[in-house]
């Protein structure tokens, strides 16, 4: 009997008995509304089958063939993202309310083919064989994601996209792109061309780790993405279902964009792009002048990438600096603020205003919600859970983003001289497989406000694909499953499907580490 071993795990998964083929003559019955995803799966299949398999709008034919259907009423029980899928003798078929929810059945069709149709070229000696099943299948939360820094390391175009095909495979739909901070300024803006003439080049980077004090490496490090590649870059996740949720930090973690621009901070002076990591002192002025600079970069921002939410980090803004600037505090005088705190509160609100008025959503790292904040501000929890129940119970919508659960940046093994160096931390497989984003310490009226939960690839010690890679996978496809699945989930269950999701991994080659280095 054919292994069934997919992941994340279908909400109901029936086994029909028998099995069936993929055909050189089969076809792909698919509406134009449902072009886009039956040409994704007829290049994958044809890459790996060398079987031409033309796509038609219509066939009566008993050929065999895989058909799609679009079904709205399907929402009401299975969602916007939900499916059906019923592998039979002579026909697949695929049946959803959105073409979101044909393309992850397409992903649940291809885990259910041998590793080796993800090869990307022909195998003649395999059998493409399908186990007959009958799928219900939608996920459990509407955001599940995977944050990317790419401002600490800047990784290639060709990367970024093959990151977004890891994150497909998982039936994972947001990428946090995380562009600013301290040490580079990653996106090309018009309007104020030296954020990357000057912000996207450090001199060099902190040699080993941060807490060693072991000074820098003496390799000077750059890069920005243009704003032809971010449009190249935002259609290719789209065309997966992926929205990419671009982090334009403020108002700290400045220091790339006041090396750039100094009258932007609070000192008038010149500075460098950092090259060390931690936090940092430097912070974006409130004032007028700073306010509507950001409004600029926000607005190109706004036109390139067209989903809802636009990350404006809010984190780690160390006040020092609004401390001793006379304007900070003749400013806070003047709107009667009791506080630094209440200032950055001030800060987020216009530049919340901005946004709303854009017809956007602004979404920050829990610091925001200190000295107040607007509710339709959406926040992301990652000193822990408690700030996420705060903010539902608050009437905010929450990300669960908690740094013991879904820090990747963190170590996979007690055993830290067998690891590459990392941050530190330590957040085994299992771990993150047992995290549970939704607490019973929320309010059941606002229990509808965790939107999701999110993985966090902070790259100060991931300067290389292969580093990203190797902290991604698997616990990539533990948070998929807990973003996607049932709450009740068995470990000893995953571990055994997750073995064999490691061999479509490899034929990607897909750099993971070994579950057998499980401590």
């Amino acid at each position: 009997m054919l292994p069934i071993t997919l992941i994340p795990k279908p909400q109901q998964i029936k086994r029909i008995g028998g099995e069936s083929y993929l055909l050189h003559n089969s076809l792909i019955v698919a509406p134009e509304t449902l072009n886009s995803e039956a040409l994704y799966l007829a290049n994958i299949l044809r890459a790996a089958t060398n079987f031409e398999l033309p796509i038609v709008a219509s066939s009566s034919t008993t050929t065999s063939c895989i058909r799609f259907e679009l079904d709205e009423d399907l929402a009401i029980k299975l969602g916007a993202e939900g499916y059906r899928l019923v592998v039979q003798l002579n026909e697949i078929h695929i049946k959803s309310a959105n073409p979101a929810g044909a393309f992850y059945a397409i992903q649940t069709l291809l885990q259910l083919l041998p590793p080796a149709i993800y090869g990307g070229s022909p195998r003649r000696d395999i059998a493409w064989r399908f186990p007959l099943v009958e799928i219900e299948d939608f996920p459990r939360f509407a955001w599940r994601g995977a944050m990317l820094d790419c401002a600490r390391y800047f990784f290639p175009k060709a990367f970024i996209k093959r990151f977004i095909d890891q994150l497909a495979l998982h039936k994972l739909n947001i990428l946090h792109w995380h562009l600013t901070d301290d040490q580079g300024w990653r996106v090309e803006i018009k309007e104020h061309p030296r954020l990357t003439e000057v912000g996207a080049w450090r001199k060099e980077s902190t040699f080993g780790s941060y807490f060693s004090h072991a000074g820098g490496d003496d390799v000077s490090h750059g890069g920005f993405y243009t704003q032809d590649d971010i449009r190249e870059i935002v259609a290719y996740a789209s065309e997966r279902h992926i929205r990419i949720v671009p982090e334009i930090e403020m108002p700290g973690h400045a220091s790339a964009a006041i090396a750039a621009y100094p009258e932007l901070g609070c000192t008038g002076k010149e500075i460098e792009v950092s090259s060390k990591w931690g936090v940092h002192n430097t912070i974006f002025s409130c004032a007028d002048r700073t306010i509507e600079f950001l409004q600029d970069v926000l607005e190109e921002i706004i036109a390139l990438f067209p989903g809802e939410h636009i990350h404006i980090g809010g984190d780690e803004a160390e006040k020092a600096q609004w401390i001793d600037s006379p304007e900070m505090q003749r400013l806070m005088s003047t709107l009667g603020l009791p506080n630094e705190a209440a200032l950055q509160s001030h800060f987020i609100a216009r530049i919340n205003q901005f946004i709303a008025k854009r017809g956007r959503k602004i979404i920050g790292w829990d610091e925001v919600l200190e000295g107040g904040l607007s509710k339709d501000v959406t926040v992301m929890s990652w000193r822990g859970v408690e700030a996420g129940i705060q903010a539902a119970n608050a009437g905010h919508d929450v990300v669960m983003t908690p740094m013991e659960f879904t820090y990747f940046d963190f170590y996979q093994s007690v055993h830290v001289g067998n690891e590459p160096l990392a941050i530190g931390g330590y957040l085994p497989l299992e771990k993150v497989y047992r995290f549970e984003p939704l607490p019973p310490e929320i309010f059941p009226e606002n229990r509808d406000r965790i939107k999701g939960v999110q993985a966090q690839l902070w790259s100060e010690y991931l300067p290389t694909e292969h580093a990203v890679e190797y902290m991604a996978h698997p616990r990539l496809a533990a948070l998929s499953e807990v973003a996607w699945s049932e709450k009740e989930r068995e470990w000893n269950d995953f571990l055994s499907r997750v073995q064999h999701h490691l061999k479509r991994l490899d034929v990607l080659r897909i750099v993971y580490r070994p579950l057998e280095a499980s401590v």
